[in-house]
Parts: structure tokens; sequence; C-alpha cells
């Protein structure tokens, strides 16, 4: 079992950056597919961000890609979201998630994920 807890997270103002961390407990943190989620008012959790556990294969949802990027170090047990031009409507929960997976397999969907973290608050001001 792994324990995940975000940091990172507070208000920034339209256009600025944050750098989400999440550290994971364990010394298995090399075989975990890692996860970025949020969860804005009003909606359901969704998928934002993937590594594989080599750190080799990522995916970024749409609506982040070319903006967010996901980067994990494994010397450190930390999986990171640099977040960058934030917009009003990111504000809301961010999670950081991990599952057991192969080399390359990577998951974009909140089901395939067996721990979480419990979430790190992003505000971003218009």
């Amino acid at each position: 079992q792994v324990q995940l807890v975000e940091s990172g997270g507070g208000l920034v103002q339209a256009g600025g950056s944050l750098r989400l961390s999440c550290a994971a407990s364990g010394h298995t943190f090399r075989t975990y597919n890692m996860g970025w989620f949020r969860q804005r008012p009003g909606k359901e959790r969704e998928f934002v961000a993937t590594i594989s556990r080599g750190g080799t294969n990522t995916l970024h949802s749409h609506s982040v890609k070319g903006r967010f990027t996901v980067s994990r170090d494994k010397d450190k047990n930390t999986v990171y979201l640099q977040m960058n031009n934030l917009k009003p409507e990111a504000t809301g929960v961010y999670y950081c998630a991990a599952r057991y997976a192969h080399l390359g397999d990577i998951r974009a969907v909140v089901s395939g994920y067996a721990y979480w973290g419990q979430g790190t608050r992003v505000t971003v001001s218009s």
C-alpha cells in the first residue's frame, strides 16, 4: 500500500503558475503509474494527467495540454504537476493517485486508480 500527500496548491492570478507535488511513501514508488485528477466546483472528478512508472509515457487531458506538465522524480518518490498560464476554470481540488502497473501502462480514468491523496486546493482568480 502507498500513502500520497499533495502540496503546492494555493491562490494565483489568471496567467500565473503553480507546481503541485505528491510525495509517496514506501519503497514501491517505481512500480506505480501516477495520475493527477481534479474536482472543480459542482463537477465530478476528472482526469488531468498521468505518467508511467518509468516516466517515459505521459498523457495530458485536452483542456490542459500545452500548459500543464506531469513529471516524476524516482529518487524523491515524488510526482509533480507544473501548471502554467492558469485559467479561472482550473479552480478546484487536485488529487494525486497511484496504481500498480507494468512498464509504460497508464490510465486516464478515476476508476483505474487504487490509492488517492487528500487533495490540494487551487484557486485561480480572474
